[in-house]
């Protein structure tokens, strides 16, 4: 756990926040900025801030991430519908919190990305 990691202090319960999937590897919850009607955050427990920082860690992580965003689909209602998954990476990427995680948008049609 990171010190000034606002992810890590939610997870620490510092912060209150609903949790909508939560197990030893990874948790979701709301986004609070949302850009699609269904702005989820799924953010492993593990604090890691970039991907190429632990490339053999990152790949068992990235699948938990996966999985935890497959079962919040179908929770949430656009497993059927479809969804976005993105993880931003550093400045460029327009990563905002340095601490590793995805996004999941749904619940609208999502403009294209061309």
């Amino acid at each position: 756990m990171e010190i000034d990691c606002i992810f890590c202090s939610i997870y620490a319960g510092e912060i209150p926040t609903e949790f909508l999937y939560s197990d030893d590897k990874c948790f979701v919850i709301r986004d609070i900025n949302p850009v699609a009607r269904i702005h989820l955050l799924v953010i492993p427990t593990d604090h890691i801030e970039y991907m190429n920082d632990s490339p053999d860690m990152v790949k068992m992580v990235v699948r938990d991430l996966f999985s935890a965003a497959i079962t919040v689909s179908e929770s949430e209602g656009v497993a059927e519908t479809g969804y976005r998954l993105i993880i931003n990476q550093k400045e460029d990427g327009g990563q905002e919190v340095p601490h590793l995680h995805m996004h999941l948008l749904g619940g609208e049609l999502l403009g294209s990305l061309d």
